[in-house]
């Protein structure tokens, strides 16, 4: 028979190791946020596929490179966040969404995480070079802005800090496409421009309903220095030029138009609304919620309509 002291004991390990199993992967995810790697990794796919289309390859013939690609990407992003983590470690502590990560409570020492940063940037550039160069360049390119550009320059100190940054989200539609077609075509770079414009009203949206800890902070988000009309104006400016875009995308079909157009009018009219709504945090709310909604439904069409049976 087993001593039972002996089997609580036994117990106690296999639960505190359960414990910090759990702990280690919030910490992993927290680090390289996976929110931002899935919803980029949306718009490489987007990129990919499109390329795919429109120079007439098979993906069959190309599922090596799209796993390459795929990985690569999600790689280089995880490294300029866990680097963005490490140096802004000084700030997270006062915002709610950021003060549980590991550089802030210190459950991974300062030194590791920026060397993983590190690690995992260059693993993730070192697998783009495998599909095409240009994939690897827009890779690069992609992270300098969000690393050096975004985080350790703009971000603290200028209201343009949300421009900059659409820079960097904005690439990785390039480097999905540029894996299949280095040349890039037009349609390549409406993909870049429709995720540089929404990338604005996204974040201002989001400011808006962190006004308070961003001040806190020192960051001098829009909503901080200018206050919630002005920056309501710029949401509905930028808004307003993902209006014509859709056109250079005609040749996706009727289908994908009439979507892309409903969406961004629809967009647009919710902007308009909020000079007339009292509740400013609820319609910020209501902005960022439709952004996501945007940018999911918007790529998600391209690839449908593309589909191999006809619409």
């Amino acid at each position: 028979m087993d001593n039972p002291r002996t089997v609580e004991s036994a117990s106690t390990e296999m639960i505190r190791t359960n414990t910090q199993e759990t702990t280690l992967l919030a910490d992993i995810k927290s680090l390289i946020k996976v929110g931002i790697i899935n919803s980029n990794l949306i718009t490489t796919f987007a990129g990919f596929w499109l390329a795919l289309h429109f120079t007439g390859t098979s993906f069959f013939d190309q599922w090596a490179t799209f796993l390459l690609t795929m990985a690569g990407t999600a790689l280089v992003i995880a490294g300029g966040c866990i680097i963005n983590n490490w140096f802004d470690r000084d700030i997270d502590p006062i915002m709610s969404r950021t003060k549980n990560r590991p550089t802030v409570t210190g459950t991974m020492s300062l030194s590791f995480v920026r060397n993983l940063g590190i690690g995992i940037s260059i693993l993730g550039f070192v697998t783009l070079l495998f599909t095409t160069w240009q994939a690897a360049v827009w890779g690069a390119f992609g992270w300098f802005v969000y690393v050096v550009l975004y985080t350790m320059w703009s971000k603290r100190k200028y209201t343009i800090n949300t421009v900059v940054g659409s820079f960097s989200g904005a690439v990785p539609p390039l480097i999905g496409w540029s894996a299949i077609d280095p040349g890039l075509q037009l349609e390549a770079v409406i993909l870049f421009l429709i995720m540089f414009i929404w990338q604005t009203p996204h974040f201002l949206a989001l400011a808006m309903k962190k006004k308070d800890e961003y001040k806190a902070a020192g960051i001098p988000m829009l909503p901080v220095v200018h206050g919630f009309r002005m920056t309501k104006r710029q949401i509905v400016v930028y808004v307003a030029c993902l209006l014509p875009l859709p056109i250079y995308l005609a040749s996706l079909g009727s289908v994908f138009l009439v979507t892309a157009f409903l969406l961004s009018f629809g967009w647009l009219a919710l902007g308009i609304a909020g000079f007339f709504m009292k509740d400013d945090y609820k319609w910020a709310t209501w902005m960022f919620i439709y952004s996501l909604n945007y940018l999911t439904i918007m790529f998600f069409m391209m690839v449908i309509v593309t589909l191999p049976f006809p619409f």
